[in-house]
């Protein structure tokens, strides 16, 4: 076997680099077992709750550290932006008593999206910065502007921002706030359809 393997070397290589795999799997195989930490599933159920908005207005860095203080015994109402209906549906799965939000941590408001006056932004990128879920797009000394879509209305970035050119604007969703401009009424029908207009 070992005059086999010296006449070829590339077979040689290929059983070494098996073994090494094999033995390296084996460790990890035993560490995934013996190391292996398991996650609360109640606070997964009490994160998919929390509106996501990683504001902080709870006193916790993010909505996932907020659920976790809510399962270790936490007050359930102190999440303005989930409102009185997060609060009744954290109380729902916790079995507790449904609580008024406590206006320490802020009042519910309706949900807002940044929105940067373009024209007056300077590329400070202090809003980029402070935005906890990387809504704002831009490059430094160039202007700014957010993705509506993943903006969660946090508020963090209108502080930091030394020209004030972001606004909070309510963020309008459904059909009913659809708007579109319609066509101009034509006083002559045929003008509509091109073929109509080439025959007149």
């Amino acid at each position: 076997m070992l005059t086999l393997l010296q006449s070829h070397p590339l077979l040689a290589a290929l059983i070494a680099l098996l073994g090494l795999g094999l033995a390296f799997g084996a460790v990890l195989g035993y560490a995934s077992v013996r190391f292996r930490t398991e996650g609360n599933p109640l606070v997964d159920q009490i994160n998919q709750l929390l509106p996501q908005t990683q504001c902080g207005q709870c006193g916790h860095p993010g909505c996932k550290p907020y659920a976790t203080a809510i399962a270790e015994g936490g007050a359930i109402n102190k999440c303005p932006p989930g409102g009185q209906e997060t609060i009744d549906a954290l109380a729902d799965l916790l079995d507790v008593e449904p609580q008024t939000l406590d206006a320490e941590h802020g009042e519910e408001k309706e949900p807002n999206v940044a929105y940067i006056r373009e024209d007056e932004c300077i590329g400070c990128t202090k809003c980029i910065q402070a935005c906890p879920v990387d809504a704002i797009l831009g490059a430094a000394k160039l202007m700014h502007t957010v993705i509506a879509d993943e903006c969660t209305g946090c508020d963090l970035c209108v502080e930091p921002c030394p020209v004030d050119c972001i606004d909070m604007l309510p963020r309008k969703g459904g059909i009913e706030h659809w708007r579109w401009e319609l066509p101009v009424p034509s006083e002559n029908r045929k003008d509509l359809i091109a073929t109509d207009r080439a025959a007149a």
